[in-house]
């Protein structure tokens, strides 16, 4: 067997099993290019606009901008890599290079639940307590509430990989379109059964708890205070609409998995939307979602070609 620590040069072959004509090569390298830039310019936006402008300076609109610090991390951790494969044909790639991606597109993905986790609360406390809301979210709160979600998930994703840190590895060919825990663990020697104990439960908890006394308070609600019922539509649906793209590409995933019989084309193929759906989709939701960052949105553009004028 050979272990992790002399594991020197892992075969990674991101397009293995695609039937891609020698030709295409370049054009799906500016296909790939274009989608990263899609992520870096809609992200971006995001969150220059709440960056620049004040009155987005509110806890709902603070969690969105680490959303998109999670969808740069993701975009960031698969799309080049594919590109230089694209670019040049390179197929290698080290060890500490193919746990260095493994260990971002993880703390993209647990990042992304644990903030979402904390975006629920937020609009639990909103919908459910909104004469208390601004004492119980205050600014320090928010800012420790964030930094919190940031260090359970790397803390997570830090365990996650300690635990096969000195697995010996047998394999040598990543069998997939980017290296995760699941096709690293793949090259081991033999079975990892602690290390595939990793789920959604926790986040899921949250999440549906939250989502569900929003519900019970708004459906109690009398005719008269339907703009309760109205304010949690407005707040909540865009937050609803990204955890369930999240959480319906995972699913999709992890069920395929469980089937070996699925042609590996197609989890290939599913392993990337399920970085690429969210990380496009996110900034379109809150954009078009969400008013106020819509309207700031406008406002700062118009303002900067005005400028230019």
């Amino acid at each position: 067997s050979i272990h992790s620590t002399m594991f020197a040069n892992v075969r990674f072959d991101p397009l293995e099993g695609f039937d891609v004509p020698a030709g295409l090569g370049p054009l799906l390298f500016f296909l790939t290019l274009l989608t990263y830039l899609v992520v870096l310019l809609g992200n971006g936006v995001v969150m220059w606009v709440i960056v620049m402008d004040q009155s987005l300076h509110r806890p709902m609109y603070v969690m969105v901008c680490h959303l998109t610090v999670c969808d740069l991390i993701g975009g960031t951790a698969l799309l080049p890599r594919i590109m230089l494969h694209l670019l040049t044909g390179e197929r290698r790639i080290s060890y500490g290079a193919a746990i260095t991606q493994a260990v971002f597109v993880h703390t993209y993905a647990a990042a992304f639940q644990t903030i979402l986790a904390l975006m629920a609360y937020d609009r639990y406390i909103a919908v459910c307590k909104p004469l208390r809301y601004h004492s119980i979210m205050t600014s320090a709160r928010l800012h420790l509430s964030c930094a919190l979600a940031w260090f359970i998930a790397i803390l997570a994703i830090f365990i996650l990989f300690m635990l096969h840190l000195n697995e010996p590895l047998c394999g040598r060919t990543v069998q997939h379109i980017y290296c995760s825990n699941r096709t690293i663990l793949a090259l081991a020697c033999g079975p990892t059964p602690v290390n595939n104990l990793y789920g959604h439960t926790g986040v899921f908890l949250i999440v549906f708890f939250s989502y569900a006394k929003i519900l019970s308070v708004t459906t109690k609600q009398s005719r008269s205070e339907s703009s309760i019922r109205s304010k949690a539509v407005q707040t909540c649906a865009s937050h609803l609409v990204v955890y369930l793209v999240f959480e319906i590409a995972t699913l999709i995933l992890i069920t395929l998995y469980r089937f070996p019989s699925v042609s590996t084309n197609i989890k290939k193929l599913l392993g990337i939307l399920y970085i690429l759906a969210p990380t496009t989709i996110n900034p379109l939701v809150y954009g078009l979602v969400s008013k106020d960052l819509r309207a700031s949105i406008i406002k700062l553009l118009s303002k900067k070609n005005h400028h230019r004028n």
